[in-house]
């Protein structure tokens, strides 16, 4: 798809779609997402009607009831200049997959389209769209990064939360031997096949104890909590935090899933 973005001086007009796992489990990343939207000179807003972005459906057959959470997020997004999700899932999902949803639809195409167009994960937004290049933080971590499937895939979110991370002062980047392997979550993946899912996160935990790194970082919750999950179940002593909390600067909270070791 070609984005059609707005090309003007003055502050961007952004719709932050919080997503269900960040507002229900860790708000924490939004408030990170909204300071490096907001230091990026971007002027941010948080629509209080917007609600899951109805891939659950969507991912169920259930298109019906997909269609219908579709509108209402559009809705309350279409007037944004930008929509940026802290997740490459959910940013996919409104960017690729409300177009093929609404395909042929005379009421809601068009809208569908515009809205998947001005649709972005926050890293890529940041760097492709803000132009910014580096933060000023410093985290004394040794670090690795998990790729989401959808990020990756679907989004082309891949040098941008490196680039982003290398200018972290003090943070040491080691990458995961098998970067491209899915974690196991998978959304309904993980609840209708749960044993092959906990072996694919089992394989990708082994991974990442083989970097030797404190502390995994990745930019959709979903994974996140899937891993931090195993490692805490196999007593390892590695944090797990979202991308944006370490780029923002905000690691005073507990990590994910709480200490590794307990």
């Amino acid at each position: 798809m070609n984005s059609s973005v707005p090309a003007h001086n003055s502050a961007r007009d952004v719709g932050l779609f919080v997503t269900c796992t960040v507002d229900l489990f860790r708000p924490s990343a939004g408030f990170a997402a909204i300071k490096l939207l907001e230091d990026a000179g971007c002027k941010v807003s948080v629509p209080p009607s917007q609600t899951c972005c109805g891939q659950p459906a969507y991912n169920s057959g259930d298109t019906k009831d997909a269609k219908s959470i579709a509108r209402a997020v559009i809705e309350a997004f279409e007037a944004f200049d930008y929509v940026v999700a802290p997740s490459g899932s959910c940013a996919g999902m409104l960017r690729l997959h409300y177009p093929a949803l609404f395909k042929g639809d005379p009421a809601w195409a068009e809208r569908a389209e515009k809205l998947g167009q001005k649709s972005f994960e926050l890293t890529s937004f940041l760097t492709d769209i803000c132009g910014v290049t580096s933060v000023n933080v410093t985290l004394e971590a040794s670090v690795t990064y998990h790729d989401s499937c959808s990020s990756y895939r679907e989004m082309n979110v891949k040098s941008q939360p490196r680039k982003l991370l290398e200018t972290v002062s003090g943070l040491t980047l080691t990458e995961l031997e098998d970067q491209e392997s899915c974690c196991g979550f998978g959304g309904l993946f993980s609840v209708k096949y749960d044993d092959i899912s906990a072996r694919i996160v089992g394989r990708k935990t082994d991974d990442v104890k083989a970097t030797g790194a404190s502390l995994l970082v990745g930019g959709d919750m979903g994974c996140l909590m899937n891993i931090a999950g195993r490692l805490k179940r196999e007593g390892q002593n590695v944090e797990v935090r979202h991308v944006a909390e370490v780029l923002a600067g905000m690691t005073d909270t507990a990590p994910i899933g709480g200490s590794g070791g307990d």
